[in-house]
């Protein structure tokens, strides 16, 4: 027989390849960075945001019942939710990684009950950045879904819904179908309708500036002064021309004496890290974003952004806060970044101490760039024009905020002419200090003389007067809102929270109840008259103390210290009785629509003028059987540069203003400037009007001639 050859025995109990573990973030570029940090152990998917919610053809909450909430799944979410659970099936375990927030959290809570995973088990894990050590440090560290945050997240949830879904279909039958109300929505409405009221009812009140030219004996010695008043009171507000004069005729009586010079350092200290409000209220100063831009930038620079040699990476850290709280880790980084790049005069003694608004939640840092190491220079390569805008923007401030402060010397002499005292005030820089780095822009810019005072000037020292110049001024009525003041009042007043203002100013445009010229935010003539209605009728819902204590009562159920059942039955139980009167009280408004001479030409019917989110527009009365809509033409007092014809004012897609010819698309001008009937004196080139420190200006519209024209208007002539 042949001989056998030797076998070697398998152990029949082969060992299995472990199944991955599921991680599930919100979007699609997150996973995609978060997958190149954990490797082949896991598999990272994304939910897309919210996969359940209540639904939008009813109410979805059993008031009867302690407020159950009916969550469905949200639509177009279905085929989300089935790639989800075949995954959850072949994994070897389900870890929840969405936003660190509330509402993360509660997307979590709603994927544990879709997927069937106990929110008991340790299925949560959250990270404040990310980058590769943060991930992976997270994973290591799961815990349990913070019920308490789920509970916040679905109070302020069902809150929203009742008064939403309570109150719109009374604006329906009383005023007009398609109209809304909201918890928040209606006061940040009412704020601006507010404003617009105050402005409407401000009566100015006139005043006079006077400021004089001295010289003494010596031709060199020259200086500006500015009157501040007499010597029997501090400050005094010259009211009249009549007043102006008998100042003028006794101030040349007699000579100007220097009666003293005071010389001082101010130290300025740097602005804190950002917080989300700061933030949009920043980037709306520097480069005009609209909050939603901004924070649609920021979410991109948070989940990651693939770096030319280095991969994907989160470059900031979570952008929803209101803490200015720094990680010790982060403050190090700085400090041998401040030392090495700038020297040790420009690190403090003693690091910086910054201190959060009252009411502050504290649960993540403020914004800051993940790594030092990616400067805005080593990044720019890899990001868009407004990405690295923003990300120099808070990769300077978080620097800046961890420096020295600024030193600044002022000087400023008081000058006697009788019983009536001038000033003369001046400053210069003697160390930069944080400012090296940044300079945050104020919303209403420090005019700091920039003149320094003659050295020559001593107390005692007698100067006469050359000239005097005089200039009439009347006070002004209270500034409309922007979106970043808006932000910076909410903020105050405790209304909403960093996740909210964006979609909060979002929805008011949208709905047509505010309009946006610029950056400044107009209350629209339905937005006054649905505010009106909610400040007879509800008037506690757009009460902003009572916005404020809500919030405050939402912060009470996230630490555990209130049940957000009992929340929405003491607020649902007077709700209830408002709703009930308003009902009944409220008399049927009919909007009327201004007629015009227009005629319609899809249906021959007499078009309307009716007001959108962009401003009033034709429509065609028969709507909806006819759609039929034309812009209406406003015109500007200016020529098309390139064809001669009328310059028109426009609205973009997303409602800023722009100017444009009327013969588009024959002619493609257009202009985010006011251009002007004016050629540039220097180059030929057409002028564009634009809004100068100390009053309007004309600027060439060529970007390699630059030159500016200060315009002299009607009433500054009359003064003059």
């Amino acid at each position: 027989m042949p001989e056998k050859k030797a076998t070697i025995s398998k152990d029949k109990t082969t060992t299995k390849k472990k199944a991955p573990k599921l991680v599930i973030v919100e979007s699609p570029a997150k996973a995609k960075t978060i997958a190149k940090y954990l490797g082949k152990g896991y598999k990272v998917e994304a939910s897309n945001g919210h996969v359940r919610d209540l639904p939008k053809s009813q109410l979805g909450i059993d008031v009867q019942n302690g407020f159950e909430p009916k969550y469905i799944t949200i639509r177009g979410r279905g085929e989300i939710i089935d790639r989800l659970k075949r995954e959850a099936k072949t994994s070897s375990g389900v870890l929840l990684a969405t936003d660190p927030d509330r509402e993360g959290e509660a997307i979590s809570w709603h994927l544990a009950h879709v997927l069937n995973v106990d929110t008991d088990s340790l299925c949560r894990i959250e990270f404040n950045e990310i980058t590769k050590d943060t991930v992976k440090k997270a994973i290591k560290n799961p815990r349990r879904i913070n019920n308490e945050l789920v509970d916040a997240q679905q109070a302020r949830r069902l809150l929203d819904r009742l008064v939403g879904y309570e109150i719109s279909p009374i604006l329906w039958r009383k005023v007009h179908k398609g109209l809304s109300a909201g918890r928040v929505q209606s006061v940040a409405t009412r704020i601006v309708c507010d404003r617009e009221s105050e402005i409407e009812a401000f009566v100015p009140d006139e005043y006079w500036s006077l400021s004089a030219e001295l010289a003494s004996e010596d031709p060199r010695v020259q200086v500006k002064v500015q009157y501040v008043g007499n010597e029997d009171a501090k400050k005094k507000t010259i009211h009249s021309r009549a007043e102006v004069d008998e100042i003028v005729r006794e101030i040349k009586r007699e000579d100007f004496v220097v009666s003293s010079i005071d010389t001082a350092e101010k130290h300025r200290k740097p602005a804190p890290p950002f917080t989300t409000s700061s933030m949009q209220q920043e980037a709306s100063r520097k480069y005009g974003f609209s909050t939603k831009r901004t924070m649609i930038l920021a979410q991109q620079l948070y989940e990651g952004v693939d770096i030319k040699g280095f991969g994907p990476i989160g470059l900031v850290t979570y952008i929803r806060t209101d803490s200015v709280r720094i990680a010790e880790e982060a403050k190090e980084a700085a400090k041998t970044l401040i030392v090495e790049e700038y020297g040790a005069e420009y690190y403090p003694e003693k690091p910086n101490q910054y201190k959060g608004r009252n009411g502050a939640q504290d649960a993540h840092e403020a914004i800051r760039p993940t790594t030092l190491a990616l400067t805005p220079k080593a990044v720019k390569g890899s990001l868009t024009r407004d990405q690295y805008r923003l990300y120099c923007m808070i990769y300077n401030r978080f620097i800046a905020s961890q420096m020295s402060f600024a030193v600044v010397e002022t000087n400023s002499a008081r000058f006697v002419s009788g019983s009536h005292v001038f000033r003369a005030n001046s400053s210069r820089v003697v160390f930069p200090g944080y400012q090296k780095v940044y300079q945050e822009n104020d919303d209403e810019e420090t005019n700091e003389d920039s003149a320094q005072l003659d050295k020559n000037l001593a107390v005692g020292l007698r100067l006469a007067l050359c000239d005097v110049e005089c200039q009439q001024h009347f006070t002004e009525p209270p500034a409309r809102y922007s979106e970043a003041t808006l932000v910076r009042t909410l903020e105050e007043l405790g209304i909403g929270r960093p996740s909210t203002y964006a979609p909060i100013i979002s929805t008011i445009l949208d709905k047509g109840y505010v309009r946006r010229e610029g950056r400044i935010l107009y209350p629209t003539e339905l937005g006054q008259i649905i505010t009106n209605l909610m400040k007879e009728y509800f008037n506690e819902i757009v009460d902003v103390t009572f916005t404020a204590e809500m919030e405050k009562d939402l912060d009470e159920v996230e630490c555990g210290e209130k049940d957000w059942k009992k929340l929405l039955n003491d607020f649902y139980g007077p709700f209830s009785k408002l709703l009930e009167q308003a009902d009944k009280s409220i008399e049927k408004i009919v909007i009327e629509d201004e007629k015009t001479d227009i005629i319609c030409e899809k249906c021959g019917a007499q078009m309307v003028i009716k007001n959108g989110r962009n401003g009033k527009f034709y429509a065609c009365p028969n709507f909806p059987t006819c759609r039929n809509t034309k812009s209406i033409l406003q015109k500007v007092d200016a020529n098309c540069p390139k064809c001669g014809g009328q310059i028109i004012v426009r609205h973009s897609r997303k409602g800023r203003i722009f100017y444009g010819c009327e013969n588009y698309p024959v002619c493609g001008f257009n202009s985010w400037d006011l251009p002007v009937n004016q050629k540039c004196p220097k180059c030929g080139s057409y002028m564009v009007q634009k809004k100068g420190r100390n009053g309007l200006l004309h600027v060439c519209a060529n970007p390699e001639c630059g030159e500016t024209v200060a315009v002299v208007t009607e009433e500054q002539n009359e003064a003059n």
